[in-house]
């Protein structure tokens, strides 16, 4: 079942305060972007957070589940979902952790 725009724009209302989030279209469902940095997918309308040590010490009590089949487990978030600074400040916490993007090389023509 793919994701229903209203909760992504939900998701993205809820975390606001932590910097520039956007959210991009991909499969049927949408990865959620923090200053270019992929952090989280939304799956089937639950949030999929990428995991990181400094994320798992701030949750404390982590539930971890694959956002699709086959995919590595990623901390799945619902009871906070209407703690906006909560998850602010985990989407902070994540987004610094996490390493650059990779630069984009320019395509050549033939």
């Amino acid at each position: 079942m793919a994701s229903d725009q209203k909760f992504v724009d939900f998701i993205v209302d809820q975390i606001q305060g932590a910097g520039t989030i956007t959210s991009k279209k991909m499969f049927g469902e949408y990865g959620l972007y923090a200053d270019q940095k992929i952090f989280a997918l939304v799956c089937d309308n639950k949030l999929f957070i990428k995991p990181t040590e400094a994320g798992r010490q701030f949750i404390g009590n982590v539930v971890e589940a694959p956002p699709y089949p086959g995919a590595k487990p990623s901390f799945l978030i619902e009871e906070q979902l209407e703690d906006r600074e909560w998850l602010s400040e985990l989407v902070k916490i994540t987004a610094v952790a996490l390493p650059e993007p990779k630069p984009k090389t320019a395509k050549t023509k033939k």
